[in-house]
Formats: structure tokens, C-alpha cells, sequence
């Protein structure tokens, strides 16, 4: 376990390699779940704010949806959650022209129509945030969907991308630079002893 602050992180953040393989898995986390995405409060505003915006990237299933139910739902598992189409995709998923479901929010966040990317929740996939039962820490883990993202594991290690590498950009945007730099230093250190380790047996 790794603990920065009040932030734990597994291992496995550090010693496992992921990249994602969207030609592979047709982003399948966006549909693939028991709720929609999580959404913190401060980004229920966000999500109000965007609406109007992202609509032309939306499915009309989706936005039936919303304007049926609302922007946003909460479950008692999850909190505040994006809905869903019949339980499955995210009410903010389209498909592209190859069948790979993309997020409303970023389509527009990349057309520079908004400047919220999409929810953090997803933004940190296969990285998974929760509270401690027992303390004010946050928990930190890495809980890649065993079917759906094993060829993003396997491209990782193909690429030799550590799990906190391919997620700088969320890791950064939830916790700061000065965070990212004392993780990016622990595993350096971890990378150095196994290194050694392998160079003595």
C-alpha cells in the first residue's frame, strides 16, 4: 500500500501496466457496470452547466432519458450517478463512426465547447476512488474489468506503461502535480529495487 497524505494507494497502481485498447473493448466501461458514472457534488453543477451543450452529441435514447428522469440520479450503492438507457450506457454515450462509445462531455470538451472533461470517475478508470470506513483517507484502486479490459492490460505490458503513467492526466487533475511527482518518485524507487533484484538472483 501507498500512502501520500491522507491518499492510499494499492500496489497495483504502481507494479501493473494498462493502456487502453479502444479497438478493442469499444469502450465498454461506459456501458458495462451496476449504475451510471459517479459524479462528486461539485460536479453536479458542471453537469447542469454542459447539458444543452453536449445534446447534439447525444443519443435520443439519451436524452429521452434525461429529460424524462433527470440529469442525474442518486443510488444508494454509488451516490450521485449519470443515468443509463435501460440500465447500460450512460445516458451521455454516443457511438462513433468504428462502434467505440465516446462521452458527450469530452466530445465537446475537445471541440473546446466546454472546459469540464467528463466525470472524474471515468476520467480515472481502472482506477476505482472510495472513501475508509474507519478514517478520513481515500482509498485509491485498481480494478480493471477481468474480461472487457484485458487487452488493455496486455498492451501495457506490451508497452511497459505503468498503470499510474497511462492516468497522469486524471491523477493530476483530482490531486495536483505535487502529488503525482512524490507517487511518480515512489515508483522510481520501486522500479530501482526491482531492478537490482533482478540483476542479484
Amino acid at each position: 500500500m501507498i500512502v501520500i497524505d491522507k491518499i492510499m494507494l494499492s500496489d497495483d497502481i504502481v507494479e501493473s501496466q494498462f493502456v487502453c485498447n479502444l479497438s478493442k473493448c469499444k469502450g465498454g466501461c461506459c456501458e458495462d457496470g451496476d449504475a451510471g458514472a459517479p459524479l462528486l457534488d461539485e460536479e453536479l453543477d458542471e453537469v447542469h452547466q454542459a447539458y444543452e451543450i453536449v445534446k447534439p452529441w447525444m443519443k435520443k435514447e439519451g436524452i429521452d432519458e434525461v429529460e424524462k428522469n433527470g440529469m442525474y440520479r442518486y443510488d444508494k450503492a454509488f451516490g450521485w450517478v449519470t443515468p443509463t438507457i435501460n440500465g447500460e450506457i450512460c445516458a451521455y454515450g454516443f457511438h462513433d463512426e468504428k462502434g467505440i462509445i465516446k462521452c458527450a462531455f469530452e466530445a465537446a470538451y475537445n471541440e473546446k465547447k466546454i472546459k469540464w472533461k467528463k466525470p472524474i470517475s471515468c476520467h480515472l478508470y481502472p482506477i476505482k476512488r472510495s472513501k475508509s470506513r474507519y478514517s478520513d483517507q481515500e482509498l485509491l484502486n485498481y480494478e480493471p474489468r477481468e474480461d472487457m479490459c484485458s487487452p488493455a492490460c496486455s498492451l501495457g505490458k506490451e508497452l511497459k506503461v505503468p498503470v499510474y503513467k497511462f492516468l497522469k492526466e486524471p491523477l493530476v487533475r483530482a490531486y495536483g502535480e505535487d502529488f503525482y511527482e512524490v507517487l511518480d518518485q515512489v515508483a522510481q524507487n520501486y522500479f530501482d529495487k526491482q531492478s537490482k533484484e533482478e540483476e542479484n538472483s
